[in-house]
Order: structure tokens, then C-alpha cells, then sequence
């Protein structure tokens, strides 16, 4: 005749989990598991900052080419002593009535009749103002950059002689900046220097 095996309370022990260690388990799982989702959700909402960034300093890099790409005479271009003029002043030698200066003779960026047509021109420009937007030099909107603003200063910079370099007087020396505000509190600045090597060149 056999006796049926019992077990002891050790093996009865080591058959499984409580209902409590199942309970802990979910516990910790679900906040490890909460933990690493909001670490995804950060660098996921972080993603867009870098093409935004991108974005902002792409158009600030063309605003300032298009800038420094302008005449900067000594008369305004539309006077008419403006390509024989040899230094910003009006009389027989200079301009017959207009000194180029900082900021806009009544020129607009994106007039067909009276553009900008100098880099002093652009002090001030602001991309709110009507007609508002980021919009090519032909004026036409830029879909998709409405979250977008750029402003432009431009001043008056000397540089002094160095390593046998001469010095450029201030009124011969312009720095342009350009500051394009985007989406999220993002700044994109640009500086770039414009000297008047061709006093008398004319749109």
C-alpha cells in the first residue's frame, strides 16, 4: 500500500505569484513604461525645432544676400549725378540733389516703380508691415512661411586698419542684420558687412 506524497508549505510557496507581487509588477512596468513614452513624446516634440530653426535661418540668409546685394552709391540711384558723383555731396563733384543716407528715400521693397534700390534702403524693413508676410522681391506671399517674421536694420560701420589693410571710414562701411522670428519663440540673426567699393555702380 502507498502514501500519496504531500506537499510542504516550501513547495507551495515556489508554485507561482501572489496576487500582491502580480499587483507590484504591474505597478513598476507601467511607470517604467510611462517614463520611457514621455522621453519619446519630449524628443518627438522636439524634432520640429531644428526644421524650424532651419527654416528661419534659410530666410534670413536670403534677406541678407538680397540686402548686400544692392548698390551702395553715394547718391541715391535716382538722382542724376548718381554715376559720375565722386563723393556724397551735393554740388558739381557729387549729387546733383540726393545723398544716399540710411533708410528709404519713399521706396518700398516691392514697388515696381520706386524699389529699394540701395542697401541703406532696407533700414526698418519689417515683413508685418502691409502688405504683410515673407514674400519674394516680386512681392508674391510664400505659402507654408506665415509663422514667420523678418525685420532688418541697417547702420553705419568702420572698420579700423589692421595687418596692412587700410581703414574703411564709417561712412563707407554698412552693417546689415537681419533677425527672422518663427514658430516657438525661435530667433535666427545674420550680420553681414557691405563696403562702397563701386560708389557709382546703379541698379
Amino acid at each position: 500500500m502507498s502514501i500519496p506524497r504531500t506537499r510542504n508549505a516550501d513547495q507551495r510557496k515556489s508554485l507561482g505569484l501572489s496576487l500582491v507581487e502580480l499587483i507590484v509588477f504591474i505597478v513598476i512596468v507601467s511607470a517604467a513604461v510611462a517614463g520611457v513614452l514621455g522621453a519619446l513624446s519630449i524628443s518627438t516634440r522636439s524634432s520640429a525645432d531644428p526644421v524650424i530653426q532651419k527654416q528661419a535661418l534659410a530666410i534670413a540668409e536670403a534677406i541678407l544676400e538680397e540686402v548686400q546685394l544692392q548698390p551702395f552709391t553715394y547718391c541715391d540711384p535716382d538722382d542724376a549725378q548718381a554715376a559720375t558723383a565722386q563723393s556724397a555731396t551735393v554740388g558739381p563733384t557729387g549729387c546733383a540733389a540726393t545723398v544716399e543716407g540710411i533708410g528709404a528715400e519713399g521706396e518700398t521693397r516691392y514697388s515696381n516703380t520706386v524699389p529699394f534700390d540701395n542697401v541703406s534702403d532696407y533700414d526698418g524693413f519689417d515683413s508685418t508691415a502691409a502688405p504683410s508676410g515673407v514674400r519674394n522681391i516680386e512681392g508674391t506671399l510664400i505659402v507654408g512661411l506665415d509663422g514667420y517674421q523678418v525685420t532688418v536694420s541697417v547702420a553705419e560701420q568702420a572698420f579700423p586698419a589692421f595687418g596692412g589693410a587700410r581703414a574703411i571710414p564709417l561712412a563707407d562701411s554698412l552693417l546689415a542684420t537681419v533677425t527672422v522670428r518663427g514658430p516657438g519663440n525661435t530667433t535666427a540673426t545674420l550680420h553681414g558687412y557691405r563696403v562702397r567699393y563701386a560708389p557709382n555702380a546703379l541698379p
